[in-house]
């Protein structure tokens, strides 16, 4: 009894450790670049483009598994993001408006800077510029993965800042997609749309528990954004800011249990099934003029050269002005390390160039994400560990203090 009591709390450890996500998801990609250069390319593709039928009466949609994977699975995702944002609004990081603002502000520097870079490198280039989003988002589960893997001796003041850039960064990813990312709009729909919403807000307020109830209202929602041209994953958060936090009393949150129930989901399933459906990339078409393209060079200086300096910059003049404040423990390369390993923008920003470029254009959009994701972790571990030994070589004469 008590092996199997420890042998539970040994899985539950690793399934809800956002470690396990990260380095799942590493896999998964290395996985999808390996079969997108063997002969296993041709099955694999084929798989991803087979149909997979689903029908209700007149109701019936005939779409290719990766269509799904992104469509559907991916509202799931979404889900879970609302459900981390609510509950940082409502009780975290996010309740406190002194705490809100530098985390607020390095995130839209983060978000702002790196599509300033990539319009600058594609201008005058047309038909690549509706790709600026694509290095503005923080992946939270590989940034989190690569901090714990080597920034163990970083403060924990530093990879709560790290969090909340990356919770701003999502929700910033997330009005980018809504506003910017849809495509014909339907005035009807977005009628129906809206009185789901109603319905939800009455759930809310009637303080109804039950999952199920939501579920079905973000069906109804997102088969009105499928048609009415806004984003299907959009449906997530909104039901994700509908469910209630807390009821009765403050001890049982509806919340943080639906949350618990869908992260093993998403973290070990759908993410993962996501980065081997986005990450193929066909080495062979690479070449030098692949690596000089201005949509692959504004996407790695983007995400590695974009992302540290909004992110630093920013929380380097809201400092010496003294409008934040960290603890003493808190070095200035500390938050140089985290600006940097923001910088790892691996599913949102292949989301985003799925929603953002033609087909034609997703083998230099994959090659940018990949190299400036991985330059960004290396980078920002060669950061860590360089600071790692200076504490333990110098204890004494680190002069960082912010």
């Amino acid at each position: 009894m008590v092996f199997d009591m420890k042998i539970k709390e040994w899985l539950e450890k690793i399934v809800y450790n956002d470690m396990t996500s990260g380095i799942l998801m590493i896999v998964a990609m290395f996985a999808s670049i390996i079969c997108a250069n063997t002969y296993l390319h041709g099955p694999i593709e084929s798989f991803w483009e087979t149909k997979l039928f689903v029908g209700v009466g007149s109701l019936s949609f005939s779409k290719s598994l990766e269509w799904w994977v992104n469509d559907v699975l991916m509202v799931f995702f979404f889900l879970q993001i609302g459900l981390e944002l609510k509950r940082e609004m409502k009780e975290g990081f996010l309740s406190d408006p002194k705490q809100i603002l530098v985390p607020a502000l390095a995130a839209l520097g983060g978000i702002l800077c790196p599509a300033i870079i990539y319009a600058l490198i594609n201008n005058g280039q047309p038909q690549y510029m509706n790709g600026w989003a694509i290095p503005t988002a923080t992946d939270i589960a590989f940034a989190i993965c690569v901090l714990m893997l080597v920034g163990k001796a970083i403060p924990q003041a530093a990879k709560i800042f790290l969090l909340a850039i990356a919770i701003f960064d999502d929700l910033g990813a997330i009005l980018i997609i809504a506003l910017f990312y849809n495509q014909g709009v339907s005035v009807d729909l977005l009628g129906y749309a809206s009185l789901s919403c109603v319905a939800l807000y009455m759930l809310n307020r009637m303080q109804v528990t039950r999952f199920s109830p939501y579920l079905i209202l973000g069906v109804v929602l997102w088969y009105c954004f499928l048609n009415g041209g806004i984003h299907t994953t959009i449906a997530g958060v909104v039901v994700a800011m509908a469910y209630p936090m807390r009821v009765r009393s403050k001890q049982y949150s509806p919340l943080e249990k639906l949350s618990v129930s869908i992260k093993p989901w998403v973290d070990l399933l759908i993410l993962p099934v996501f980065a081997f459906a986005s990450a193929g990339l066909y080495l062979r078409d690479v070449t030098f003029e692949t690596f000089t393209h201005t949509l692959t060079l504004g996407i790695i200086c983007g995400l590695f050269f974009g992302k540290q300096i909004g992110i630093f910059l920013t929380t380097f003049l809201l400092v010496r002005v003294k409008i934040a404040d960290f603890p003493r423990e808190v070095k200035m390369i500390d938050l140089y390390g985290v600006a940097c390993v923001a910088g790892i923008g691996f599913t949102m920003a292949l989301f985003v160039g799925n929603l953002s470029l033609p087909e034609a254009m997703q083998g230099e959009v994959r090659l940018g994400i990949l190299c400036g994701s991985i330059l960004s972790a290396v980078w920002g571990a060669v950061v860590f560990q360089v600071e790692d030994y200076w504490k333990r070589k110098f204890p004494t004469k680190i002069k960082m203090n912010i």
